[in-house]
């Protein structure tokens, strides 16, 4: 029998390469970590990779494993959730992983400006009432300004035909630049050129994947830079919303657009 929430979050408060900072207790707690991941946790000057909405972390440890190179700090409110991928990662003795336990709202209170330099959005919840609540909206856009270095790189990676869209739409009304993009990952070149750096990470699968792809659903994915300079808007657009409900997301609204 699996262990229960009490038992998972005792554990995560025990482990050293985890940080739990939740909305509630930041205006008490003091986080001195900002601007000193490299030097007080990692003990290096390696480039730092974030997953927001990290879930149970697949993505940050099949990352770090992939490249010791670089930091990874994987990034949810979950702790259950978070709870499988640190404790596979202290198991298998990762030194360049770390976990926050937080709300992603308030992201840009743990990191010092040019700290970050990529950020992997993975099967986010589309939000599709509310813009603002998109990982890949201007709102977001702009915090993540605050603590990535010049030409930050963007990752995201989805079965959401909406937040793809709504992103596409975003990025180029916004004119920032696209390294890869395509509505079915898993027929594109990307993947099909197994000897390559951008298909080993691609490789990596995650436990709500798996379920895209065994309901028969296409992954997309697309890859783009945010550079500092520049005002960010949003496009006004309408977007059809996605037909089918999600594993533990609904449409949220009766309409069949939304901006």
């Amino acid at each position: 029998m699996g262990k229960g929430k009490l038992a998972k979050f005792a554990d995560m408060a025990s482990y050293p390469h985890v940080f739990e900072y939740p909305f509630s207790v930041m205006d008490n707690v003091p986080f001195d970590m900002k601007g000193k991941w490299k030097e007080s946790f990692f003990h290096n000057t390696n480039p730092i990779v974030l997953e927001l909405g990290c879930g149970r972390g697949e993505y940050t440890v099949g990352l770090a494993k992939l490249y010791p190179e670089k930091n990874f700090i994987g990034v949810d409110i979950k702790g259950a959730r978070m709870w499988t991928g640190a404790t596979e990662a202290m198991k298998e003795g990762l030194k360049n992983v770390a976990f926050l336990r937080t709300n992603i709202e308030i992201i840009d209170r743990f990191f010092e400006a040019g700290e970050v330099d990529e950020i992997w959005l993975t099967f986010s919840d589309p939000q599709m009432k509310k813009v603002t609540k998109r990982l890949t909206s201007t709102f977001f856009m702009e915090r993540y300004r605050r603590f990535m270095g010049e030409q930050g790189l963007i990752h995201l990676k989805t079965d959401s035909n909406f937040l793809y869209t709504y992103t596409k739409y975003m990025v180029q009304h916004n004119a920032l630049p696209v390294e890869f993009d395509t509505d079915d990952l898993y027929h594109s070149t990307l993947t099909q050129q197994t000897d390559t750096e951008e298909a080993r990470i691609l490789s990596i699968q995650t436990y709500y994947e798996q379920q895209w792809i065994a309901r028969g659903l296409n992954i997309k994915y697309l890859r783009f830079r945010l550079p500092q300079e520049g005002k960010l808007s949003e496009p006004d657009v309408e977007i059809e919303l996605d037909e089918y409900r999600s594993y533990n997301r609904s449409k949220r609204s009766g309409l069949e657009v939304s901006k």
